[in-house]
């Protein structure tokens, strides 16, 4: 695990799609597996400005989203398929029929859970995994809980992350009480994973998760036993962690 730290958040931002886009001119055809959240906003700004100076290709690129709200449709403005669109896709010159994002509309969990599983599978698997990290330490929506979830699955969301993402929603009855998600297991499939954290409210799950024991009661600190992890955290979030003398 190589473990970057930056000044702030837009340097934090940078560095992560300057780590993105060299994937992209390294393999135009690459498989990119993306996340939502605040925390990538400004990482998906800084592709879109490289993109519209020409330097980066889309064209080529596939994508496949961690993660989606069950029962929100894609018009939703708090849908990640709209999320997507609205920070990346529409701004970029990738083909639709490139980008997956799991469907929250399919009531069947078993279904779409299984065929966006093979989805992932047909593409060969992903070259480079985003990920944000939650305030108790789940990645996608793999919440804290007595064993690593293994393929994509639905989960049911716990009080704290509705909480978090109340925000977002006119009150928190509107926010969703399940949601799609790749599973750890997927996720450490990924050729290589980037995780973006910022802010001091971060600093305890990123001392926890990346210095700590290896526990599905922190589903990030998995991420320990990939071969090739990169963590962008600003000065903020990494202040709880342990420095070397």
């Amino acid at each position: 695990m190589r473990i970057y730290e930056t000044a702030n958040y837009e340097e934090m931002s940078r560095k992560a799609a300057n780590i993105l886009s060299a994937q992209v001119i390294l393999k135009p055809d690459c498989v990119l597996g993306l996340a939502t959240g605040s925390t990538p906003i400004g990482t998906y700004d800084q592709l879109v400005e490289w993109y519209e100076k020409g330097d980066v290709d889309f064209s080529e690129v596939k994508t496949v989203n961690l993660d989606e709200y069950k029962g929100l449709t894609r018009d939703n403005d708090q849908s990640y398929y709209y999320f997507m669109h609205k920070h990346l896709f529409d701004r970029v010159n990738i083909k639709l029929e490139n980008t997956n994002v799991p469907d929250g509309t399919e009531p069947d969990a078993e279904k779409e859970c299984d065929r966006y599983e093979k989805l992932i599978e047909s593409m060969g698997g992903v070259d480079i995994q985003l990920l944000g990290l939650g305030h108790n330490g789940h990645i996608g929506f793999n919440e804290p809980d007595s064993s690593f979830a293994k393929t994509t699955h639905c989960v049911n969301l716990t009080e704290s992350t509705i909480e978090a993402n109340k925000r977002f929603f006119a009150s928190a009855d509107d926010v969703p009480r399940q949601a799609y998600t790749m599973g750890i297991g997927t996720i450490m499939k990924a050729k290589k994973i980037l995780l973006v954290v910022n802010g001091e409210a971060k600093a305890d799950i990123v001392a926890k998760a990346f210095f700590g024991p290896v526990t599905p009661e922190v589903p990030a600190s998995i991420l320990q036993l990939h071969n090739d992890v990169v963590v962008v955290a600003d000065r903020a979030a990494l202040s709880k962690v342990p420095r070397q003398a």
